[in-house]
Parts: structure tokens; sequence; C-alpha cells
């Protein structure tokens, strides 16, 4: 029971350290604008006249999906901590 706790434990805790850097990465690669701060205007296909912005401009609806990645890893993390609580109560005796 104790080991799985600790389990648990550790990988909500690497999980709960990931939130951030997951959500800035999906936030670059998903922004509407460029590297030098302008708003991302045309797509020109096969170009990369503006950088950063090949996402955006070849589907911004992909854009809008991929900022749900974030809420969802979290979603992920969180239901790991209630299975594994789950599962140590019941082994216990408790559930």
């Amino acid at each position: 029971m104790i080991a799985n706790l600790i389990g648990g434990f550790v990988s909500i805790l690497i999980g709960v350290s990931l939130v951030g850097p997951v959500s800035t990465e999906v936030t670059t690669a998903a922004s509407s604008t460029n590297s030098s701060g302008g708003a991302c205007t045309s797509a020109v296909a096969g170009s990369s006249t503006e950088p950063g912005c090949q996402l955006y401009l070849s589907s911004s609806w992909g854009a809008t999906v991929l900022k749900l990645v974030p809420g969802f890893f979290a979603l992920g993390i969180l239901g790991i901590g209630i299975a594994v609580t789950y599962s140590s109560l019941r082994q216990a005796g408790v559930v």
C-alpha cells in the first residue's frame, strides 16, 4: 500500500511539474503571432516567410484544438491521482 502511494505521489509530482512547460510549448506552437510579435496575416503554401505561423495559417481549428492539450494533460494527472488513491484504499480494505 505504501509503495503504491509513493509511486502515485511521484508520478503526480512529475506530471504537475510538466503542466507548465507543456502549456508553454503548446501556446508557442499554436500562436497567432509570428516570432517578431506581428499578427499572422497571409498563408503562402510552402513558404516560411512568417516563422511561427505555420500551424495557425494552415489550420486555425488545429491551433484551437491544440490549445486543449494542457487541460487534458492536467485531467490525466488528476485521473492518476484518483486511481492511485482508490487502489490504495481498496487494498487496505477501506473501500
